[in-house]
């Protein structure tokens, strides 16, 4: 028998492969399309996942401004955040942010979903949100897919 077929190859950042994915997200729940895409950007989809490289895609996500949050959480979801001053800790509803800037509702969801790492930190940067259709990534030709097919 041969054993040699039996071995684990891990993956590396010379044999990694990464590709453009381009996801709509008009329509979609905001944690469920943040779990997703963070998968995709972690690279878990993937046969040759390594939980210690950047194996992921590089993820581009439109309509940011058409997402869907359930229930009350427009109104009841806060972001709470620090001055760094004392008494000054800070919160917005998820309504005041979205009106402020619809993208940051879509990152920060995905953000929290990353490592708490410097790998994180770089997975983070594969990130792309845009408010619109319009996106600046056309020369990468990005694949659209549906995140209704992964699981």
């Amino acid at each position: 028998m041969n054993t040699l077929s039996y071995k684990t190859v891990s993956a590396n950042s010379a044999t990694v492969n990464k590709e453009w994915v381009l996801v709509d997200a008009d329509g979609q729940t905001l944690g469920r399309l943040a779990s997703k895409v963070a998968k995709l950007i972690r690279g878990k989809y993937k046969p040759n996942f390594t939980p210690h490289v950047d194996c992921g895609d590089n993820v581009v996500i439109i309509n940011a401004e058409k997402i869907v949050l359930t229930g009350n959480k427009w109104r009841d979801k806060s972001y709470i955040r620090h001055t760094g001053y004392p008494g000054g800790q800070r919160s917005l509803t998820a309504t005041e942010m979205f009106e402020k800037n619809p993208t940051r509702l879509i990152e920060k969801a995905v953000k929290g979903m990353l490592p708490k790492n410097t790998l994180g930190s770089a997975l983070y940067r594969n990130l792309y949100v845009y408010a619109g259709t319009e996106h600046k990534h056309d020369g990468q030709k990005p694949k659209a897919i549906n995140l209704n097919d992964l699981k």
